[in-house]
């Protein structure tokens, strides 16, 4: 921690030597960062707990009722347990994504052109952590529940699209993800002018191609009902899955664009505080 404390107050100055006197009443390391700072720190936390307790949940709920209730689609149990899932991730996820999404669009600003740097630079750091979010859901659920998927359906097979595995993938994770896609991608267009005086190409691969693996499912489960292909991975209908994932890529673009974006908001915050300083200089002679 007295690592962190010198590169956060720099060594051998009065705050951190004034920090070493008390333990007890030290503010904790990330007060000092730039996105505590700036940036909605205590709300992006709480959607990484919302989050990670969500798949969690999701994944011990799979453990308890996959194989006792999700073997055969024609039981009571299965109805009670899988589809009244899917019905609730359905409409509680998307109600939830248009008030998010409304809400997002109806507080837009409405002054692009007289954003203060300031301001521009805290928006910036909270489009990071929108952006944070978003890889923190796309990665749980392409890498360990896409997995899982595939795994499921090699050792049991089918009788309905809505398998334990599914229903936890595409109508639980899908749609969570398009919540912070979706509302990053409008939190930057609405609130950031150099996001708002057009469309970023990159951010829109990398919120839109992930999103139609939604409607590819479609394709997918009308390809399984007609050939037996369970489950191979490199079968060409799961290759729409793989080139829509790997749009996500495109976010690395995103990320150039806000490096640039941050570099000219500190640049007007330089020039800001220099007129200021010659001001107050040129009043003072």
């Amino acid at each position: 921690m007295a690592f962190v404390d010198s590169i956060l107050h720099g060594k051998g100055t009065k705050k951190s030597v004034q920090n070493k006197q008390y333990s007890k009443e030290k503010t904790p390391w990330y007060t000092g960062t730039v996105i505590y700072k700036f940036g909605n720190f205590g709300l992006f936390m709480f959607g990484i707990m919302v989050v990670a307790g969500l798949v969690a949940g999701a994944r011990i709920y799979q453990g308890l009722y996959g194989f006792e209730y999700g073997l055969d689609s024609m039981s009571q149990g299965f109805q009670d347990y899988w589809m009244t899932l899917v019905k609730a991730e359905l409409i509680g996820i998307f109600a939830f994504n248009i008030v998010v999404w409304s809400y997002l669009w109806f507080t837009r600003e409405r002054d692009m052109a007289n954003v203060p740097p300031q301001l521009e630079l805290k928006r910036y750091i909270n489009l990071v952590l929108w952006i944070l979010s978003y890889t923190f859901i796309v990665y749980w659920t392409t890498s360990y529940f896409a997995y899982a998927d595939g795994a499921w359906h090699q050792t049991v097979l089918r009788d309905t699209s809505f398998t334990p595995s599914h229903n936890i993938l595409f109508y639980g994770c899908i749609p969570l993800y398009l919540t912070f896609g979706v509302g990053g991608f409008l939190y930057a267009m609405t609130r950031l002018p150099s996001f708002g005086r057009g469309i970023s190409v990159a951010y829109t691969f990398a919120v839109l191609g992930p999103a139609l693996i939604l409607p590819n499912l479609g394709f997918n489960e009308w390809g399984h009902a007609y050939w037996m292909t369970e489950e191979i991975f490199s079968h060409p209908l799961h290759w729409g899955f793989v080139v829509l994932g790997w749009n996500a890529l495109a976010i690395g673009g995103v990320l150039m664009q806000i490096v640039i974006g941050m570099s000219h908001s500190f640049k007007k915050m330089n020039s800001k505080f220099e007129d200021n300083s010659n001001s107050e200089f040129t009043a003072n002679l």
